[in-house]
């Protein structure tokens, strides 16, 4: 009897100790490997056992319940340790694939198969003790129950949990990092020998992880079979979320189709939430992340980098000033852009690989898992992947000259350009574009301006081109009456609903080179078109502004020429002149808000933050640190220069409109100009600039450091208390019929 209740003990049940679920089968064959954890202790003594007394009855109940839990452990960690569906020689292909596709089937788990190796490690401890007391029982003269019961008293706290454990494993079908979860949380418990079992367990869960975590972190390798990381492909988590392939396809074509590593950067790869172990921090994840990408991006350099270093050798030589201050922080970089035989190797030495792996190892040895060293580690391995890439962005692929390039045509830094530009197509844009044409007749003017104002050491204009949008924008009527001096009297309101003219569309386009593409994403280009668009309509304003004084003044020179002596209509310039002078004083003041605006932009803005950008990047040798200073960069151009607030922009486009409408107005009139129409300017104009003016100076602005120089651009406009005295009742000012506003400037 007690050699069968030794057997018992190990899983194999006889005539004296049965299995209720193999009883209750009609074959009575023993359970397939394959069956589930059954969820009720099913070791039973056979019911027509009639010679033991009730007390030892109810001991050996309680001991073969350790024979249970052994069996469905050892059951579970040979389910989950099978491997012989990858290595069995006398399969025919047909039958391993089908053998592959029922692997498949039942999702296979890499974190199982190490937790089951644990689990294996402590059944091995389990099976020692049996066979020392069945040594002890042969050695025995009288051999007693008790013997069994001392010797397997420790494992009453360590099987029963264990088999709670894989049940749930099993029922809810934990995997990867949720399987860590579960072990980290089993770990707070209050019985040391368990506690340190399932640190055993974890031990084993997170060899894994450090194995996937090395080949990602040293080579860029995403090692995942079975989705059980929390580094996953993007490509997973579109269709987790239902979104089409259509939608993916259209955002992967914005990249270059040659590079996979740039659409691995920007779209291959994301933090599955679901896998990620609670113990470590989203933070700690997302350096995970970016270190991996990195280093993907190091170990597989573009052939058309290669092709660009080559070329760009007589380049450096005429302009090596421009490296020279990155150069010398990295005295190894000798010669940075003459680099013709690139490779993995020299972005990303195995010196670095080595130490990364040497972190890793440390962390894996370690018997437990302590999480301010991981943390430490991941963001050494994270320092080292950005300064190399910081090197690559840097230093070899000319950052610095390539925002240079975008401040001058983008920010309009090259203003001699753009004045020639608009000048040489005035004439264009005083029509409106046609949609099949539009962009080619701006090429025209757009490259004679190059050829006039932009020499050849200019080795970024050949990556600039100008783009109207491809589906065209509806002119309205109202905009060609206005353009042919037609413009009939509207309301005030229709002057903030109509758009400048069908020109506003104009942008400019950027062509990157890899690996620039990192770091001038599609997101930041958009920032920079919205912010040329803005800035090209003011320049335009201002330059149509000032040719409508030099057209005046023509006009009235020779209205004074004709009339100077002749004695009958000689009075006649003179009180043309007593006409006109409202219109001149209103284009004074438009003039002085739009010269005030356009410096402030340019000035108190653009150039104060770029000296900002430009100081932040000789004391950073970090890329992610880079990315985060530029996208500040272009969020303080947009906020300063109140894009994102919905009132001032729509009443800064009013006023621009306002401004052209004025322009074309007077410049279309046959004599004396339209008094209905320029009264109608005039006041829609004094509305809409004192209204500006009011919402700039309110303490929700002014007073906050949204915008540190706006004091300054209040103070040019208000210097001798104007505005702020016209700001006070010009707004609520209800006229009963037009009338010419009074506009004397003290």
């Amino acid at each position: 009897m007690l050699h069968e209740l030794l057997l018992a003990l190990l899983g194999y049940t006889g005539d004296l100790i049965v299995d209720e679920r193999e009883h209750r089968q009609s074959l009575g064959l023993p359970l397939p490997p394959d069956a589930p954890i059954s969820d009720e202790r099913a070791f039973k003594l056979a019911p027509d056992v009639s010679f033991i007394e009730p007390s030892e009855r109810d001991l050996i109940e309680r001991l073969i319940t350790l024979g249970f839990y052994y069996r469905e452990l050892d059951r579970f960690a040979t389910k989950s340790r099978n491997l012989s569906w990858i290595r069995s020689p006398n399969l025919s292909p047909l039958e391993r694939i089908s053998e592959l596709s029922k692997k498949k089937e039942e999702k296979p788990s890499v974190y199982r198969r190490a937790i089951a190796n644990g689990i294996v490690e402590i059944l091995s401890v389990y099976r020692s003790a049996v066979l020392h007391i069945e040594q002890k029982l042969l050695s025995e003269s009288l051999p007693i129950l008790a013997t069994v019961t001392q010797g397997l008293n420790k494992f009453y706290v360590l099987l029963p949990p264990l088999y709670e454990l894989i049940l749930e494993i099993e029922r809810n079908d934990i995997r990867g990092g949720q399987l860590l979860n579960l072990l980290h949380k089993r770990c707070h418990c209050g019985v040391p020998e368990l506690q340190t079992c399932i640190q055993r367990l974890l031990w084993h869960g997170h060899q894994v992880m450090y194995n996937q975590l090395a080949s990602w972190m040293v080579y860029g390798i995403l090692q995942d079979q079975y989705g059980e990381f929390f580094i996953r492909r993007q490509e997973e988590r579109d269709v987790d979320h239902g979104s089409s392939h259509a939608d993916l396809s259209r955002r992967l074509s914005r990249l270059s189709t040659d590079d996979t590593s740039l659409t691995d950067w920007h779209l291959g790869f994301h933090i599955c939430l679901d896998m990620l172990p609670e113990y470590i921090h989203m933070r700690v994840a997302e350096s995970v992340l970016f270190a991996g990408k990195a280093i993907r991006v190091l170990r597989n350099p573009s052939t058309s980098f290669r092709f660009h270093d080559t070329a760009s050798h007589q380049q450096m030589q005429r302009g090596p000033h421009k490296i020279q201050g990155f150069v010398g922080r990295f005295p190894f970089l000798k010669e940075p852009l003459v680099d013709s035989k690139l490779s993995g190797e020299e972005l990303f030495p195995q010196s670095e690989a080595d130490k990364i792996e040497a972190m890793l190892r440390d962390l894996k040895e370690s018997s437990e898992f302590h999480k301010r060293s991981f943390e430490c580690a991941v963001d050494s391995i994270r320092a080292i992947a950005a300064g190399h890439l910081w090197q690559l962005v840097v230093v070899r692929a000319d950052l610095n000259g390539h925002l240079k390039a975008l401040k001058d045509y983008f920010l309009l830094a090259k203003g001699d350009f753009f004045q020639c530009f608009l000048e040489e197509s005035r004439q264009l844009m005083r029509l409106p574009p046609r949609q099949s044409t539009a962009e080619a007749d701006l090429m025209v003017p757009f490259q004679l301006a190059a050829l006039k104002t932009i020499s050849e050491e200019d080795k970024y204009y050949s990556r600039v081109t100008l783009r109207m949008p491809s589906f065209g924008i509806p002119v309205k009527s109202s905009q060609v009456d206005l353009i042919k001096g037609k413009l009939n009297a509207a309301p005030p309101n229709v002057f903030s609903e109509m758009s400048l003219d069908g020109w506003d569309g104009i942008y400019l386009d950027y062509s990157i080179d890899w690996p620039l593409e990192l770091f001038f994403t599609q997101e930041v280009l958009s920032k920079y078109c919205r912010v040329f668009r803005y800035l090209l309509r003011l320049k335009r304003t201002q330059m149509e502004l000032d040719k409508s004084w030099a057209s005046m003044m023509h006009q009235d020179h020779v209205e004074f020429s004709k009339h100077v002596n002749d004695s009958v209509n000689s009075s006649r310039p003179q009180k043309r002149r007593q006409y006109l002078k409202p219109a001149w004083r209103v284009r004074e003041h438009m003039a002085f808000l739009i010269r005030n605006l356009q410096f402030y932009i340019q000035v108190d803005v653009i150039e104060s933050q770029w000296n900002v950008l430009q100081a932040r990047i000789q004391n950073s040798n970090d890329f992610t640190e880079l990315v985060g200073y530029h996208q500040e960069y272009l969020s303080a151009l947009i906020s300063q220069s109140f894009l994102d607030i919905g009132s001032v922009s729509r009443i800064l486009d009013s006023i621009m409109k306002l401004c052209l409408q004025f322009c074309w107005t007077v410049e279309n009139q046959d004599g004396f100009a339209n008094t209905a129409e320029l009264e109608q300017i005039t006041e829609e104009f004094n509305k809409k600039s004192n209204s500006l003016y009011t919402i700039l100076r309110s303490s929700r602005l002014a007073g906050s450091q949204r915008a540190p120089f706006l004091r300054r651009f209040l103070l040019r406009l208000n210097f001798n208390s104007f505005f702020e005295a016209t700001a006070k009742g010009v707004l609520n000012i209800v006229r009963s019929h037009p009338a010419l506003p009074v506009l004397n400037q003290p």
